[in-house]
């Protein structure tokens, strides 16, 4: 027996000793193998103790941490807060509206079931196993596919600018609240209002004098000469277009809009101040991270709730809102059959619980590695389906009110998103004693479910940043602050008199089809190229063993039920594509491209990064070789923790054998060539 083979025998055996089968070479006995029969230099060193890497190395100790959620449920909560957003109050009602009622919380839960849960577990999983956001994560992960990380950044960023411009109308709404007795939307005034403004008090109290209220104007007896002109002013009363001073202060007032997205005219300065106060609220709710964030979430994830049921209680008590009540639930068993139904309920799902947009990721990333991430994917699908049906009672008994009101059908004031938040919901107060009240509690609500989301969106750019330079952490205040100055400068163009015409322009194609592109390579990836299994082993070394049908169940989830569901709603989509509007304004085709060239930016740089990598990668290996090579993971993947045993065997620790390394390319402890493994070896680090 040779002398390196009497070293490396003399190490197995030593390892043995100490209750371990694995085999181990030191690097003591690697030099005396080099030194006497010249073997050819080791190619690629694995650390296989984080602890004895760290210490060795002098940059790693230079490196911050990157923190953790300090309190008990600061993760669960800013995960609610993120997946319950406005889209629950201001859109999940009008859509079980449109769709059958009742009958559209079916397909709503099958969605949830086969597309939006899996992929929020599935991501929570894979951010909490790295500790990582995401454009790192996937650089360690995927050094192929490392684009998808900063694909998810570009929608995130994109998604932040204009999300915080609409917290800055809901903070105009709370001051115009805040400093009237009476809310200025209640009656028609002449500074922004047009002839076609109709105000409802005042036509009350013309019709209480037999008058006739016509383009803001009450004809009473002594301004009408004869019966003609009388039926005349009648009729166009009855036939002329009424706007109610909520929609026209909203528009002409609020946002001073122009006429078309190509009229840009000036920054509003009442806009510019209001998303300048929006900014800082975000900076200082997250100047420190996670820690600061976490305990603001207390606050603004539970407080929507106390609002809703307070809307509630006042909601079923006004005349009017038993039928409103009953249209919003009243089954339509017919629109089962309708795929409209389905495409709605899985677009819905899908972006309420915002999966592929990198902020499950980040939120993970914070948490203790053994954090039951998938019972708390359980309790936010469920709270997200059960506050969107509530939500929806609340709406429709406000609703219901207003048709009692203005004497209408209730499917003739039902509307959605900023139309219902900032229109029919203000209408609706200036209707309510001390409306004041009622219409600040309401803009503190959405205020409080916009920030929610606005912190997750703004803390996966920052974490973006910091996880690719680390010693910017030391720095953390200074780097939120440069992103919300920027964030701020970004979105001044939503201030501008054509602010709203870019508003909807973004919403459309920023996080559209482009999210739904990156969630199927996210799940192919992982479910595939990585393998399920290996990927479900990964999960339960942080949240214990599982049953082999638990196993079954996810691994067909990830990788034929829910890609396919996803391709589903991608094609629904694309064939359900039709030119942005805004009320009656059509979009330029100008304008059209503009918002297909931001749709198609993230998936550019995925494309551009894979690209650069192939480029990148050695000359000497084939085509093929380089796409398998730069598939695999790095040797910096792995766990951010101390896995679990799941075979309840003895850990076997390292400490006691100075310096390991794995022999990737080297030599085994026998010299003939074969990698050395291990029986409990982290499978991301076999390359």
């Amino acid at each position: 027996m040779s002398r390196t083979e009497k070293a490396q025998q003399r190490n197995v055996n030593r390892s043995r000793e100490q209750g371990c089968s694995k085999e181990v070479v030191t690097d003591a006995d690697t030099s005396m193998s080099e030194e006497d029969d010249k073997i050819t230099k080791v190619n690629s060193l694995v650390p296989l103790s984080k602890a004895t890497s760290a210490s060795n190395d002098p940059q790693k100790k230079k490196t911050p941490e990157r923190g953790n959620w300090t309190g008990k449920y600061d993760f669960l909560l800013s995960l609610l807060g993120y997946s319950v957003g406005l889209g629950n109050v201001w859109r999940f009602p009008y859509l079980a509206y449109n769709n059958g009622g009742g009958a559209f919380l079916i397909p709503f839960c099958i969605m949830l079931g086969i597309a939006g849960l899996p992929l929020m577990f599935m991501e929570l999983s894979f951010g909490q196993f790295a500790g990582l956001g995401p454009v790192a994560l996937y650089e360690n992960f995927c050094p192929l596919m490392c684009g998808l990380g900063y694909g998810m950044i570009l929608v995130s960023t994109v998604v932040m600018l204009y999300y915080n411009q609409i917290i800055a109308w809901t903070l105009f709404y709370m001051y115009a609240s805040f400093t009237t007795s009476e809310l200025p939307w209640q009656s028609c005034d002449p500074e922004w209002s047009t002839n076609f403004c109709y105000s409802y008090v005042e036509a009350d109290m013309c019709a209480a004098t037999n008058g006739t209220y016509y383009l803001k104007i009450c004809y009473d007896e002594t301004m009408i000469n004869d019966d003609d002109q009388r039926l005349n002013i009648t009729r166009w009363a009855n036939t002329v277009h009424k706007r109610p001073p909520a929609e026209e202060y909203f528009k002409y007032y609020v946002l001073g809009l122009s006429t078309g997205i190509d009229k840009t005219g000036n920054i509003k300065l009442s806009l510019a101040i209001c998303l300048l106060v929006a900014w800082i609220i975000v900076f200082l709710c997250l100047c420190k991270g996670v820690q600061s964030s976490g305990k603001v979430v207390y606050f603004t994830a539970l407080f929507p709730y106390v609002v809703l049921v307070i809307l509630f209680i006042r909601g079923v008590t006004l005349p009017g809102a038993s039928t409103g009540i009953l249209f919003y639930l009243t089954p339509d068993w017919t629109q089962l059959w309708n795929a409209q139904v389905w495409g709605d309920a899985a677009v819905q799902i899908f972006f309420a619980l915002s999966p592929a947009w990198g902020g499950l990721i980040t939120l993970s990333s914070y948490n203790k590695f053994h954090n039951n991430c998938f019972r708390d994917s359980m309790i936010v699908a469920f709270c997200n389906i059960a506050t969107s049906f509530f939500a929806g009672l609340v709406i429709f008994s406000i609703i219901g009110f207003l048709a009692h009101e203005l004497n209408e059908d209730v499917q003739n004031v039902v509307d959605q998103g900023a139309g219902l938040a900032f229109i029919v919901y203000p209408e609706v107060v200036t209707r309510l004693p001390i409306a004041p009240f009622w219409s600040i509690l309401f803009f503190i609500m959405l205020l409080t479910l916009g920030l929610d989301s606005q912190f997750a969106l703004m803390e996966t750019v920052t974490t973006a940043i910091l996880d690719k330079y680390p010693k910017l952490r030391q720095l953390k205040i200074w780097v939120v602050l440069t992103v919300a100055i920027l964030g701020y400068l970004g979105g001044l163009c939503f201030t501008t008199n054509s602010g709203m015409y870019w508003l909807q322009l973004m919403d459309k194609y920023a996080a559209n089809w482009s999210v739904l592109l990156i969630a199927i390579l996210e799940c192919t990836l992982i479910s595939w190229v990585y393998g399920s299994d290996r990927f479900l082993n990964d999960i339960q070394s942080m949240i214990g063993k599982r049953s082999k049908t638990w196993n079954q169940f996810w691994s067909w989830m990830w990788m034929a039920i829910t890609p396919l569901t996803l391709l589903f709603i991608l094609l629904f989509n694309w064939f359900d594509y039709k030119p942005t509007e805004y009320g009656h304004y059509v979009y330029p085709m100008w304008a059209e491209a503009v918002g297909w060239i931001i749709g198609l930016l993230p998936v550019l740089v995925i494309v551009i990064t894979a690209i650069r990598q192939i480029c990148s990668a050695p000359d000497n290996l084939t085509f093929v070789e380089k796409i398998t090579l730069l598939s695999r993971p790095t040797t910096k993947w792995g766990p951010a923790g101390t896995p679990l045993d799941l075979n309840d065997q003895t850990n076997c620790g390292y400490e006691n054998v100075p310096s390991n390394v794995v022999l990737v390319n080297g030599l085994s402890a026998n010299g003939n060539g074969t990698r050395v493994t291990f029986e409990n070896e982290d499978e991301g680090l076999q390359l």
